[in-house]
């Protein structure tokens, strides 16, 4: 490996070469990699495609020649990928578990890394990633294509610069519909399917189809739940309008697995709040039952006056340009002079008594999809050697993703959390102790 990581920090890239890519993971996220880089970014070649799932890597094979792509070489074990001195950088989509040991054995061949969120499995893991994207000088850029969106940066830099003044809470609400999984047996695993490196770091377990294709997000195990699945993207979001801080000084979270009698082990619904001190904090919301959205002006049903004060007149009728939005996968923004709404269709500010509407941005699509942008991103830093140039590298992405741990170790300590640098929980052993895994099944350690 260290020869193969020397030829690729030597590289310097020409302005039309390609960057060979390596697709680890093929499932629902790594088949969107595949198009993404073989229809619509065309400084890349898919040169490499990884999967524990023969199947997986036979359908990928063929949708790539479908898109117009050169066969690619394929392996089931992302290491013998990693190996291949003409893999130059690897976009991974695998499950959560093993985001921080594929990007970590990749930096260490001298492979640059796209990984898709969360940055990592727990908190100790993503520590691993940053030590070894700065020690080998690695991009290591995580998929949270918000980062990258026009509209959302236009709106977080207005958020930046007072538009609603200070900004004093931001709450990001992941209410995203999941039905039941029910229940399954263990059953023989299917023919084509590497069960063992599936698992990995994870603990061995009799094969079970929930435990499998998509499902893994709903067990501690593989996966960290709603939060960590939709949710880092809105709870990342939190923090960009907050000015992107570090840990919080403290940490709860309250939830369940409410309605459902299943196999799923991750809450279904849960509330978690963090405090920055000085007056700022995060509100998170999972609802994956039945629900509405929040977020419109107060002022349409003439609340929000001060005492004494004349109702608010009636405004008028909105067009579909300023139709409110009502958030239920998004943020909501709170500051000292008004507040904002964001979420994939729009964002709006308001400010006042009178909620007035002070800004109206909706997306601009002939711009191009906000992942092939974030890749684009990733590419052009992968050219420059310059990992300030990520729009959500490592460094930051790793405490967005760090919010998400930290609900999930209140909720399953079933306390809050006083947190210090490093970060550490004050005299709290059951909490410190779900920083890491208590056992990584050998030779899958971070």
């Amino acid at each position: 490996m260290g020869a193969a990581t020397a030829l690729a920090a030597s590289r310097v890239w020409g302005a039309n070469d390609k960057i060979n890519i390596g697709i680890v993971g093929l499932g629902g996220r790594g088949t969107n990699h595949l198009d993404f880089y073989s229809l619509h970014i065309p400084e890349a070649r898919i040169a490499g495609l990884c999967d524990i799932n023969q199947a997986a890597r036979e359908t990928a094979q063929a949708r790539l020649q479908k898109n117009g792509g050169e066969k690619a070489k394929e392996y089931e074990d992302m290491r013998k990928m990693y190996a291949d001195p003409s893999i130059e950088a690897v976009s991974i989509a695998t499950p959560n578990h093993w985001h921080a040991l594929a990007a970590i054995w990749a930096m260490k061949a001298g492979k640059d890394c796209y990984s898709e969120k969360p940055a990592c499995y727990n908190i100790h893991e993503g520590e691993q990633m940053i030590k070894v994207a700065r020690e080998y000088n690695r991009m290591l850029q995580i998929g949270s294509q918000h980062r990258s969106n026009p509209m959302k940066i236009k709106a977080m830099e207005a958020v930046h610069g007072g538009l609603i003044g200070n900004v004093y809470l931001a709450k990001g609400l992941c209410f995203k519909r999941r039905v039941s999984i029910g229940h399954k047996p263990d059953s023989p695993v299917p023919a084509g399917v590497n069960w063992d490196l599936f698992l990995g770091p994870a603990p061995m377990r009799p094969f079970n189809e929930l435990r499998f294709k998509y499902n893994w997000h709903w067990f501690w195990d593989t996966g960290n739940g709603d939060i960590g699945n939709q949710g880092v993207h809105e709870i990342g979001i939190c923090r960009w309008g907050l000015g992107d801080p570090d840990f919080p000084k403290a940490a709860v979270a309250m939830g369940g697995k409410y309605a459902y009698q299943d196999d799923q082990e991750t809450p279904n619904t849960l509330m978690a709040t963090y405090d920055y001190g000085g007056g700022r904090e995060i509100m998170f919301e999972v609802r994956g039952l039945l629900t509405g959205g929040e977020g419109t002006p107060v002022h349409r049903g003439g609340r929000g006056r001060g005492r004494g004060a004349e109702p608010a007149a009636a405004p008028a009728p909105a067009t579909p340009a300023s139709a409110p939005i009502n958030v239920q996968i998004g943020n909501l923004f709170y500051g000292t002079e008004g507040w904002a709404a964001m979420s994939d269709a729009g964002f709006q500010a308001y400010k006042g008594e009178s909620s007035e509407l002070i800004m109206d941005l909706r997306p601009d699509h002939s711009i191009g999809d906000p992942t092939v942008l974030h890749m684009q991103n990733f590419l052009s830093a992968c050219r420059s050697r310059n990992y300030k140039e990520l729009h959500d590298e490592i460094g930051n992405a790793y405490l967005s993703a760090c919010m998400c741990h930290l609900a999930n170790i209140s909720y399953r300590t079933g306390h809050k959390l006083t947190i210090e640098a490093g970060p550490k929980f004050v005299n709290d052993p059951e909490a410190n102790k779900q920083l890491t895994r208590e056992v990584y099944r050998k030779p899958y350690v971070v």
